[in-house]
């Protein structure tokens, strides 16, 4: 191995590198035997690289290793690189010295390049196998980059990232859906999300926070948009006029979002052989009651006051879509079926309250947070909540609370809507739900 020789990748090789030797590191992707010469598709992050071995111009030892090496294995070549014709990159490279860093045992638990399916358990079990897979990773790269401009963007807004307790003393929705944990001699409970600690810092001048992290719920929920752990990007504002305010604020996030991704993030959505469209704004705003009366006329078994379902949501994503919306609001839920903290809207059954869905599907909820301390608690009681537990939350709305609203957005549900994945375990490493603890 020339020591000296520069380590290159196939995205960084070119034609000034013909007859030059370099150094190239990867996975054995395939290997084919055409008696004479054999050919090593050798793939690294950015893709694939042919490697040619003639057999009368390299050692024996270097011929006999690559031909008989299983695929996956990983393997640095130090090698010559040689325009080729043939070669879909216009070069291929002859090896010189060969090291072998890992041989992969046989057979492969599933193929990487192999056109044939394979159950989607099969791929989560296999996990590290399946993201070897440029397709799988790409969804990866562009989660990243959804984070990055989000982060980007709410910055530029005046927001503080901030970063809040994930073992807690009690629910932000009460005790349903909550991981029990212990606590040393007491129990405790993970996190459904940052919401009462969002809140209270809204009394303490940090007046717009934001937080991306895992949020935990014990739903027993068996379908393609719920797991039990994901994360949540949750935002909180201050001093605002109306829930408004936190709409606008999404609004424009979710937009440049999407199109940060369409812009920077082209490589990863051709690999994926999806395209991006940016939703037309502004967005538009249905009621609650407006909604139920679509879905009635649409044929959908809902009643007024009922919440709005999954065959529900996707309905409406379909009037919506054929009249060219893609994300658009609902507003005004009925106040029964919305959490403690959210308002109500005075003289009415309904709240200050909104979710944002994206093509057929909620990816965020909020609205404007009931802030006067005697008002908070009367919601509490209301809700069948014991209101002394709450008492560290509580003692932030008595001493000086400002008007403040805030959201709370599914990160894997907006990636999986952008990119139209099937299942928003898609979206996640290492999905967690009700039958998977491993790997």
């Amino acid at each position: 191995m020339n020591a000296s020789a520069p380590t290159r990748s196939s995205l960084t090789i070119t034609r000034e590198d013909h007859d030059r030797e370099v150094i190239v590191q990867g996975w054995v992707q395939d290997v084919r035997n055409l008696g004479g010469i054999s050919f090593v598709i050798l793939r690294d992050k950015h893709g694939v690289l042919q490697i040619a071995v003639p057999k009368k111009k390299v050692p024996l030892e270097i011929f006999e290793v690559l031909t008989a090496i299983p695929r996956e294995s990983v393997v640095r070549i130090s090698g010559v690189v040689k325009e080729s014709k043939q070669a879909k990159m216009g070069f291929e490279i002859v090896p010189t010295s060969v090291e072998v860093l890992s041989r992969a045992a046989s057979p492969l638990p599933l193929g990487v390049v192999d056109k044939v399916g394979v159950e989607v358990e099969t791929r989560f079990n296999n996990r590290f196998m399946d993201l070897r897979k440029a397709e799988t990773r790409a969804v990866f790269e562009i989660k990243s980059l959804v984070l990055d401009l989000i982060n980007d963007y709410l910055r530029n807004e005046g927001f503080v990232e901030v970063f809040t307790p994930k073992i807690v003393a009690s629910g932000a929705e009460g005790g349903a859906s909550l991981f029990e944990i212990k606590y040393f001699d007491r129990a405790a409970y993970l996190a459904q999300s940052p919401q009462l600690y969002k809140q209270m810092l809204m009394s303490t001048g940090l007046d717009r926070v934001y937080e991306i992290g895992p949020a935990f719920r014990a739903e027993p929920s068996d379908t393609i948009r719920h797991v039990s752990e994901f994360i949540s990007f949750d935002g909180e504002m201050a001093f605002i006029s109306s829930q408004r305010d936190v709409m606008d604020t999404i609004e424009g996030c979710m937009l440049s979002v999407v199109k940060g991704v369409m812009e920077r993030g082209s490589k990863h959505l051709e690999a994926l052989g999806t395209t991006v469209t940016l939703p037309r704004s502004p967005f538009p705003v249905l009621t609650y009651s407006n909604a139920v009366e679509i879905l009635i006329s649409e044929g959908r078994p809902i009643e007024e006051g009922e919440d709005l379902g999954t065959e529900d949501e996707k309905a409406l994503g379909e009037v919506m879509r054929s009249k060219g919306h893609d994300m658009y609001w609902i507003l005004e839920y009925p106040e029964a079926s919305k959490p403690f903290y959210i308002m109500e809207k005075d003289g009415t059954p309904f709240s200050h309250s909104f979710d944002l869905d994206y093509m057929g599907q909620e990816i965020a909820s909020g609205g404007q947070r009931e802030h006067r301390y005697d008002m908070l608690v009367s919601r509490m009681e209301k809700k069948g909540l014991d209101v002394s537990s709450f008492k560290f939350y509580l003692d932030a709305f008595m001493y000086g609370m400002p008007p403040h609203g805030g959201w709370g957005l599914g990160l894997e549900r907006l990636v999986q809507k952008m990119l139209g994945l099937p299942n928003v375990r898609e979206a996640i490493l290492f999905p967690r739900d009700r039958n998977r603890l491993t790997p």
